[in-house]
C-alpha cells in the first residue's frame, strides 16, 4: 500500500552488491583495512550468504551474547539472521494504525506534498582513473533539507526507482568576502551529495568514453558552439596575446632567448636543415670517391 516507505535489501544482483562495497566511505574502508579486510574494488566484500563485513560483525556479537538462541537449543544461522534483518529493514515506516467505523486502518504519518518545490540534479558518479564507471550507483544533489526518507520516497513515487542504499554528505561553500560587506557564501555552491544504491542499473546519457570517435568529435564540437564550452581557455590565450603585444601591435615585449619570436625560430630551424643537408653531401662524395678508385689505388 505505501511502498515508497519500503527500503529494499534482499535479492540484490552480485553486480549491485559489488558497487555496493565499491561506494564504500572512505573511513569504513580505513577501518576496516586495520582489521586485516581488504577487498577488490570490483568484487563484494559480502560473505557467500550475503553479509557485509558490519552485518557479519553484528552477527557474531549477537551470537557470543546469545541473542541467537532459539527454544529448540540451536542457534540462528547466518541466512536466517540476515532473513530476520531484512524483514525488519524493509518494514512500512511512518505508518500509525488508527481505528476508524470499527476497525484499524493503517495512516501515514506526516503531511503528503503533492507539488514539491525541491530540485533533484542528476549528476555523474565519481569514477577513478583506469575504473569502470558504476551503473548500480546514481548521484544526485538535493537541498539540505531533504532527507534520505524523501529521497526514497520521491525516487520511487516519481520514476519507480528502487533503492537499497543511501548515502548522503553536505558540501559547503567557500567564504566570500567583499571590501565593505560581511563575509557570505556562494548559495549555489552549498548542497548535499546524495549517493543512492540501485536495483537495476542506469548508464549516463551520453558518457563521451562510450561514443564512437566521430560522435564524439562531432558532440565536443556542437558544445563549443552552443554552451561555448572552452571559450574561457580560449579568451584566457587571447588575452595573454593581446598583453604581451607592444603597444603599436608591431613585436613583443619580451625577449627570453632563441624561442622568444618567430624570426628567431624559423632561423635556427634553417641553420640546422642546412647542417643536416651539408653532413649528407659529405656522406655522399666520400662513397662517390671511393666507388670511383682503382684496384691498384686500392692496393697500394
Amino acid at each position: 500500500m505505501f511502498a515508497t516507505l519500503r527500503r529494499l535489501y534482499a535479492t540484490i544482483p552480485d553486480a549491485a552488491a559489488a558497487a555496493r562495497t565499491a561506494s564504500t566511505p572512505r573511513a569504513v574502508r580505513l577501518r576496516r583495512a586495520k582489521q586485516g579486510i581488504e577487498v577488490d574494488p570490483q568484487e563484494s566484500d559480502a560473505t557467500p550468504e550475503g553479509l557485509t563485513p558490519s552485518e557479519f560483525a553484528r552477527y557474531e556479537r549477537a551470537l557470543a551474547k546469545g541473542e541467537l538462541l532459539q527454544a529448540d537449543g540451536t542457534n540462528l544461522t547466518e541466512a536466517q539472521w540476515l532473513e530476520r534483518l531484512d524483514s525488519r529493514r524493509t518494514r512500512l515506516r511512518g505508518v500509525k494504525s488508527v481505528p476508524k467505523d470499527g476497525e484499524k486502518d493503517a495512516e501515514v504519518v506526516g503531511q503528503k506534498i503533492y507539488l514539491p518545490n525541491i530540485i533533484f540534479k542528476m549528476v555523474r558518479n565519481h569514477t577513478p582513473p583506469g575504473q569502470p564507471y558504476n551503473p548500480y550507483e546514481a548521484t544526485f544533489r538535493v537541498p539540505q533539507s531533504v532527507t534520505k526518507t524523501d529521497i526514497r520516497s520521491y525516487l520511487l513515487a516519481v520514476y519507480g526507482v528502487q533503492t537499497t542504499y543511501i548515502r548522503t554528505d553536505n558540501y559547503l561553500s567557500p567564504l566570500r568576502k567583499g571590501r565593505g560587506l560581511p563575509t557570505s557564501t556562494i548559495p549555489d555552491r552549498t548542497y548535499k551529495r546524495a549517493v543512492v544504491g540501485l536495483v537495476e542499473p542506469f548508464y549516463y546519457p551520453q558518457a563521451e568514453e562510450d561514443m564512437p570517435r566521430q560522435e564524439r568529435e562531432e558532440r565536443r564540437k556542437w558544445l563549443q558552439e552552443r554552451l561555448l564550452v572552452g571559450k574561457r581557455d580560449v579568451d584566457r590565450q587571447l588575452y595573454f596575446l593581446r598583453v604581451s603585444r607592444s603597444v603599436d601591435g608591431k613585436g613583443w615585449k619580451w625577449r627570453t632567448g632563441h624561442t622568444a619570436s618567430r624570426g628567431n625560430i624559423l632561423r635556427l630551424i634553417a641553420e640546422r636543415r642546412a647542417q643536416r643537408e651539408q653532413a649528407i653531401e659529405g656522406v655522399k662524395t666520400r662513397i662517390r670517391e671511393e666507388r670511383t678508385k682503382t684496384p691498384a689505388e686500392e692496393t697500394a
